[in-house]
């Protein structure tokens, strides 16, 4: 009796064991979504959002992270800080007026500027304070502290000896905005600490020094003489020899402060930044996880369109099953239409990805990144959820009978 089973393997009319191959297998999935366009489309939808949303995520994470580092590799890493700390009785420490000095004679030490801490208000005018000056604060500056700092002049010029004793500012690039100073040379002036002080020059923003940005910086003498100011530093800024960072920060404390040198706090912004550009990783994750969902989704679609298209295809089921195919066939072959849907969600949702990424770089003046095995890992994982969204599909469509699928006929 010959029952078309001979040997646990289905003959074809040719009394041949059936064989499928992989050509054969990726050709009859294309037929099978091009087969329903419009379903295909909604179902690969839900794979490329989701693709789309992890690379643009990493995208504009690495973006910005690069962006980062080539301000800071800008700007230079051998930037140190020096600033008072807490003393024991829980009250503001205070650096020695000569702490600049000191510091200036370490070996490895290339160049310090210092600021002090100025009791002053600024504004625009003596009539009208303008109430979100509040935040600008004044301090007294070395005139090297630009040098130093590495920064540039949005306008202008930075103090010198000879301006440093008279009443000149220099604002930073968040107080010009807040003054409403766009212009410098000394052609405006701001009422600060009760006297007209001429501005002659705004700095552009200094990723380093934050605190510089809120700023108006006018010379130690002018401060001493007009504002009773001290000659004690708030901040000192150091700039130390690349290879010998390590040696110096271990000795500045006690160089700019010998009889309390634990009352001296030393820090590298450099290490703030990067410490901040780690931090987005929390965020980070949380968008990666919705990419996730998203792509869970539209896994679960695709597993919704191919159990339909198991009931819509019972008829060509059974007709194929009756010339020959497997169940090992009919599997394999629902199987790889649920890659192939994935994998084309996956190839757009990439482009998507890139594409939002390059835009957003481009808007915020970046260099797009785009690893190539942030691409490739989105669409494995896309095509690997695809995969795994058939094999219940392709399971119960080989699990029907022959003469029961082709009563649908």
């Amino acid at each position: 009796m010959n029952n078309g089973i001979l040997g646990g393997r289905r003959q074809g009319r040719s009394g041949h064991p059936s064989r499928l191959r992989p050509a054969d297998t990726w050709a009859l999935a294309a037929l099978g979504v091009a087969g329903r366009p419009v379903r295909a489309l909604l179902s690969a939808l839900g794979i490329a959002l989701g693709v789309a949303t992890l690379v643009a995520v990493l995208g504009i994470a690495g973006s910005s992270r690069a962006q980062l580092i080539a301000q800071i590799d800008a700007l230079g890493t051998n930037l140190l800080t020096v600033t008072p700390g807490q003393s024991f009785t829980n009250g503001q420490a205070v650096l020695p007026a000569t702490a600049p000095a000191m510091v200036r004679r370490i070996g490895p030490v290339q160049s310090t500027a210092a600021i002090g801490e100025v009791n002053a208000n600024v504004y625009r005018n003596d009539r009208i304070p303008l109430a979100n000056t509040d935040a600008i604060n004044v301090y007294s500056a070395q005139t090297n502290l630009l040098q130093t700092m590495q920064g540039h002049l949005a306008r202008g010029r930075f103090l010198n000896p000879a301006t440093a004793r008279f009443p000149a500012v220099v604002l930073g690039a968040s107080a010009a905005a807040a003054l409403g100073a766009d212009r410098a040379g000394g052609t405006i002036q701001v009422w600060l600490g009760d006297h007209w002080f001429a501005v002659v020059g705004t700095l552009e923003p200094l990723p380093l020094a934050p605190e510089l940005d809120r700023a108006a910086l006018i010379g130690f003498p002018v401060a001493r003489r007009l504002l009773g100011a001290r000659g004690s530093p708030v901040e000192i800024y150091v700039r130390a020899s690349p290879v010998s960072m390590a040696a110096v920060a271990g000795v500045l404390a006690a160089t700019a402060d010998p009889a309390a040198p634990q009352n001296v706090t030393v820090t590298s912004p450099a290490d703030a930044l990067t410490t901040r550009a780690d931090a987005s990783v929390a965020l980070q994750s949380l968008f990666l996880a919705l990419g996730g969902i998203a792509l869970l989704v539209g896994g679960i679609g695709i597993a919704n369109v191919m159990v339909i298209s198991v009931l819509e295809r019972r008829g060509e089921i059974g007709l194929r099953r009756a010339l020959g195919a497997t169940r090992t066939h009919i599997a394999v072959q629902f199987v790889t239409e649920s890659a192939l849907l994935a994998f084309a969600g996956g190839t757009s949702g990439a482009v998507l990805g890139g594409f939002a990424t390059t835009v957003y770089a481009t808007a915020r003046h970046w260099s797009a990144v785009v690893p190539a095995p942030t691409l490739a890992a989105a669409m494995g994982a896309a095509v690997a959820v695809g995969g795994v969204a058939g094999v219940y599909p392709a399971l119960r469509a080989a699990r029907l009978s022959p003469a029961e699928a082709l009563r649908t006929i």
